[in-house]
């Protein structure tokens, strides 16, 4: 059974001095993803990478604490694909790919378009870029297990407000119907394949005490390949791990 953790840090030198370390190794994933990772390997301290997996494979953004991916693992893949070829999202560190055996785990973070209708556009030809390369991507590697912040809410039970955010962004029709579409592909959301009820949500503002509130959003997703499902064991989200605005999920697979 793999334990497969992703996780937002929205920082991982700032995760790190609110004790993502030591919950890691509470915690005990067999993988781990994360993402908004906003730090160069060479920033860490010795520490650090002494205290995560014995495989660290790390794709920071060109930019300096800005974006980026990481994927940690217990066991050395058989190949890791650093991006995915197109030099305005791979500069940006947004895709890492690991192989195990006939299963790939990725760790992706999309684009956001909170600054504004240049970034939503970058957004939406992201999208489209990334369905692209997936098809392309499944025809070799069939067992796909997509961790990451996917930055979008797909249906109204994974926001809490869809009045009021109707037309914001991360939840608007357009991006809602790609998660429809990207699915009907050939892809499970696995907690929603466990959990069907309201109020479960990956990220929360710092404004407004919305935590503590619960007013959040789901945007944070493991996506697994069709072809995986009778291998899905548990699918959850943890929300009492509080080193970023975003907070862990977890799931469970036999491989």
């Amino acid at each position: 059974m793999a334990k497969i953790i992703s996780y937002n840090v929205n920082g991982i030198r700032s995760a790190v001095s609110k004790g993502l370390l030591d919950w890691l190794k509470k915690t005990d994933p067999d993988i781990i993803c994360l993402q908004e990772i906003k730090a160069m390997p060479e920033q860490l301290d010795k520490e650090v990478h002494e205290k995560l997996h014995d495989f660290a494979y790390w794709y920071p953004a060109q930019k300096k604490g800005y974006s980026g991916v990481a994927i940690f693992s217990k066991h050395k893949p058989d190949h890791v694909e650093y991006g995915c070829g197109i030099k305005k999202y791979d500069d940006e560190g947004r895709i890492l790919r690991a192989d195990f055996g006939d299963v790939s785990v990725m760790s992706v973070y999309f684009p956001s378009g909170t600054m504004g209708d240049v970034r939503q556009d970058f957004k939406y030809e992201f999208l489209d870029d990334f369905r692209k390369y997936i098809d392309t991507l499944k025809r070799k590697r069939t067992k796909l297990i997509i961790c990451g912040d996917l930055n979008i809410c797909h249906k109204s039970i994974d926001i809490h407000n869809p009045v009021a955010n109707a037309n914001s962004t991360g939840f608007l029709p357009e991006e809602r119907a790609w998660i429809d579409d990207f699915l009907k592909s050939g892809f499970i959301d696995t907690f929603r394949h466990f959990n069907k009820e309201p109020h479960n949500y990956t990220w929360w503002s710092f404004r407004a005490n919305s935590r503590a509130k619960n007013l959040g959003w789901r945007i944070d997703y493991h996506l697994v390949s069709n072809s995986l499902e009778k291998q899905l064991k548990r699918s959850i989200i943890l929300p009492e791990a509080k080193h970023s605005d975003h907070c862990p999920l977890m799931v469970e697979i036999d491989l």
